[in-house]
């Protein structure tokens, strides 16, 4: 309790600390407070108010005028007769102005004392429950609740356009044994701005934060926190995420379209869409071509749009760019609906230096590292995560739960793994401090992957989490349980470069870099692989997958199919960035939509039938999906013809499931009589062709089938002869 004189004013040093912004613990003077004797004084720091008065809540009725005893607006006085500490509001007039509001120095603490104890140990796996700005009823009263952690600052205040975005006005209360302040707003409502005012630890105001833990932002380039609350929606998903839970996933056909909600499509005047409007146009889009999975590009709120995300500064917020939370849920939603499951781009290998983000946010290295040897990534000039902190991998944590758990999103794709798992990651020596052991090995980082994987096992049953890692780091899809990571599939990186680094060959020399197609199966199951066409691929000067292909035009399609052929049959699952599905011909700009208007073109219309027509087979026939990621689901029937540019393979399902194989000729030749090991006598279908007239191909084919007899080839019982087409890639099936 405060000190006060005999006529109820508080000890001067404290409400200049208070006018001043330098009050490190203003419930002990602002509110009611009980006096030996006298009765209750009620304290009121108001620079808009005139005169101030003590209402009664009960009645309603006044009973007490505050003395203004500043000229800043600090007023005190005794409530009335009471003997005793009651309910009360304030009765505040300015002019001819008189409005009435609930003191926030009037109610209670907000966080429990387990509450606390969670936060403090790092194991509070729903924090966003708790910190963040939550519209509530408390002790009765409507408002807000806020909660930050801070353990360093002298003074934290939340600021908006509710009290002029002055930090003298709503001082917290700090939390100690947690670092973390709290203050409830009354009558605050969703929709507000706010931010943080933050008194740093060596005595400087620091430049306003937003709300690490804010549910809504501003749109940028503006930075304030929106008062939302946790998402409000009615889902309609539930068969969908019932199945979810009974899922198989490596066994399961997994075909995802990779996009960037704000470059997919445009409206009139290139205006980014909405989250509604974009909800049922993809959905429509990727089930007609027949996806099993979309990924979205990080939808955390950012403030540089060319970071496309992946420098996030809301953890928890969905962009404001598309609508809020809400509307980002229903898309979520309509997505599920149609068939299709949701991937959301995670980012918590770094986060960006703005002023207003994490960076120095109590005035220490709170989220990040003090030593820029461990704290800061040159490539993308942004800061790391300090993941040997508990709190922080306890926030990092609850975020890839918020996720999963409150917007339904089916898998996290996990971004830049490799530079979390390696101290040295892009640096030289000397750059950089090695762990405890000597190594180079991110120790505390290693440990927050497996817990987060733990953790989402547990805590969202049937989601997944896929890695982008592009080093040989043993185990990353294994369970944690057995040494591993953790995470359900990992980016087959090394396949995307070797087999991009072959197309791009002028096809008379690809007989020199054979093995760039078939390295791959060397490892491809020591993994739960995704193969990954992405965004990487057709940014920063590297052009369209169309662009990468060698030949004339009529060659450059005719690569792009053979290669989306062989992609679609190998073993691994599919993940193809927007526009690849119709060759898209110019790089990638995120500030302009695709150029749909080429589908005009029958040769891009083409791509765009084939690449639906092998989501369709991929689906459908077990053999090229049920053992994706088991080496008994591939065997070559002869992956070493080098002179011809021709790969031919079996891809197998169960014992109950026949068998597929496949040919790819990837040099621009016809080959006629071209005799292929069979494992069996009889009519093999021809279910695809790459080079069929209706993708924009030759014709050259087969006739719709081949016939295999005895003697064999290859080391088979049987063998056919066929017609090869020129870049072009086979699909045969066993009949009966």
């Amino acid at each position: 309790m405060s000190r006060a004189t005999p006529d109820h004013r508080p000890d001067p040093t404290e409400v200049e600390a208070i006018l001043r912004g330098r009050h490190a613990d203003p419930f002990a003077i602002l509110g009611m407070h009980e006096r030996d004797r006298g009765g209750p004084v009620v304290r009121v720091f108001a620079p808009e108010a005139g005169e101030v008065a003590v209402i009664d809540r009960k009645t309603g009725q006044p009973v007490a005028t505050l003395d203004r005893i500043d000229a800043e607006g600090f007023f005190s006085g005794a409530a009335g007769r009471r003997s005793r500490a009651f309910p009360y509001r304030l009765r505040m007039r300015a002019g001819d102005a008189e409005w009435e509001l609930d003191d926030p120095y009037s109610f209670g603490p907000l966080l429990g004392e387990f509450d606390e104890h969670l936060l403090a140990e790092g194991r509070h796996e729903e924090l966003y429950r708790k910190l963040g700005a939550h519209p509530v009823t408390h002790e009765g009263v409507a408002g807000t609740a806020f909660a930050v952690w801070a353990p360093n600052a002298r003074r934290v205040s939340v600021v908006g356009d509710f009290n002029a975005w002055d930090g003298r006005r709503h001082p917290m209360r700090r939390r100690h044994a947690a670092g973390v302040w709290e203050l409830f707003i009354p009558g605050l409502r969703k929709g507000a701005l706010y931010k943080y005012e933050i008194l740093g630890v060596h005595g400087a105001v620091l430049p306003l934060k937003a709300d690490p833990v804010a549910f809504a932002a501003e749109p940028p380039p503006a930075t304030a926190s929106v008062i939302a609350g946790l998402p409000e929606h009615a889902w309609q998903d539930a068969d969908w995420m019932q199945a979810l839970t009974d899922a198989v996933p490596v066994e399961a056909p997994i075909s995802v379209y990779e996009a960037h909600l704000g470059s997919w499509r445009r409206g009139e005047g290139d205006r980014i869409l909405s989250y509604d409007e974009l909800a049922e146009a993809l959905a429509d889009y990727a089930t007609d071509m027949g996806f099993t999975h979309v990924e979205l590009l990080p939808v955390s709120e950012h403030p540089f749009t060319g970071s496309w995300g992946y420098q996030p500064i809301g953890m928890f917020a969905p962009t404001a760019r598309h609508g809020t939370p809400a509307d980002f849920a229903r898309l979520v939603d309509q997505l599920h609906r149609a068939g299709l499951g949701v991937i959301v781009d995670w980012v918590p290998a770094h986060f960006p230096s703005d002023a207003h983000g994490l960076v120095r946010f109590d005035g220490t290295a709170l989220y990040e590292h003090e030593d820029p040897r461990l704290g800061f990534h040159r490539d993308w000039n942004t800061l790391i995560y300090n993941f040997g902190r508990v709190e922080v991998a306890n926030f990092l944590r609850a975020s890839a739960l918020y996720w999963l758990r409150e917007f339904h999103v089916d898998a996290l794709r996990v971004d830049a793994v490799a530079s979390m798992l390696y101290l040295d990651y892009s640096r030289e020596p000397g750059e950089w401090l090695p762990n405890r052991f000597g190594g180079r090995e991110n120790l505390d980082a290693v440990d927050f992957l497996r817990r987060t994987n733990v953790t989402v096992s547990e805590r969202a049953p049937g989601t997944l989490t896929i890695a982008e890692e592009s080093t040989a780091w043993p185990g990353v899809s294994r369970p944690v349980g057995e040494d591993g990571l953790g995470f359900d599939f990992k980016w087959n990186m090394g396949w995307m470069h070797d087999t991009l680094e072959y197309m791009a060959q002028d096809p008379i020399h690809r007989k020199y870099h054979h093995d760039r197609m078939t390295f791959g199966l060397h490892y491809a199951f020591s993994e739960n692989f995704i193969l990954p066409l992405s965004h990487d691929e057709v940014v920063h000067g590297k052009g369209s997958l169309l662009g990468k292909m060698p030949g004339d035009r009529w060659q450059k399609f005719a690569n792009l199919r053979a290669y989306f052929g062989f992609m679609w049959t190998h073993p691994g699952k599919k993940l193809l960035f927007m526009g690849g599905e119709f060759g898209q011909e110019r790089e990638w700009n995120h500030d302009r939509s695709l150029d749909w208007h080429l589908l005009d073109d029958p040769a891009h219309a083409g791509v765009q039938n084939l690449v639906r027509d092998l989501n369709r087979l991929y689906r459908e026939t077990p053999a090229l999906h049920l053992r994706d990621c088991a080496p008994e689901g591939f065997e070559w029937i002869d992956g070493g013809d080098s002179e011809n540019n021709v790969f031919s393979y079996l891809r197998k399902g169960d014992d109950g499931t026949p068998p597929v194989a496949v040919i790819a000729n990837m040099a621009p030749v016809l080959r006629e009589g071209f005799r292929i090991g069979l494992p069996c006598e009889g009519r093999w279908r021809e279910v695809m062709n790459t080079d069929a007239a209706e993708y924009g191909g030759s014709g050259a084919g087969n006739g719709g089938h081949v016939i295999a007899t005895a003697p064999g080839a290859h080391g088979r019982p049987a063998a056919a002869t066929m017609t090869l087409p020129p870049l072009g890639v086979l699909v045969l099936v066993p009949e009966g």
